[in-house]
């Protein structure tokens, strides 16, 4: 199950449990509701509380990252497991964003909040 909610151009995704097809669908269909013409969205995605992923969700999540490689500016993962800092490193080569990953929420918002002002 995910949360999801977008103000402005943030995009913040907790996934809880299971992170299954359905979720990931409903996540791109909020990316692409946010997403204004030629313009780019911020993510910040909380995995903290992720009991796992099913297999179609990793080969969802390489596909909808090769095709969409503009889509976002700034990507911030905030997680506890080394195996999702791998794969956040590794989507990295897929995407043209600024993605870094956070132990924690407070730093990776405040992060994200730093080039909304600009600095």
């Amino acid at each position: 199950m995910i949360a999801i909610d977008h103000s402005g151009k943030l995009v913040t995704v907790t996934v809880l449990g299971e992170f299954v097809l359905a979720d990931y669908k409903e996540f791109e269909d909020m990316v692409r509701a946010t997403l204004a013409p030629g313009g780019k969205v911020s993510l910040l995605i909380d995995l903290r509380q992720m009991a796992g992923f099913t297999v179609d969700v990793a080969w969802e999540d390489i596909k909808y990252t090769r095709s969409h490689p503009d889509d976002f500016d700034k990507i911030a993962v905030v997680t506890h497991s080394q195996w999702m800092v791998w794969s956040a490193w590794l989507s990295q080569m897929f995407i043209n964003a600024d993605l870094r990953v956070f132990d924690d929420d407070a730093d990776a918002r405040g992060w994200l909040e730093q080039e909304d002002r600009g600095e």
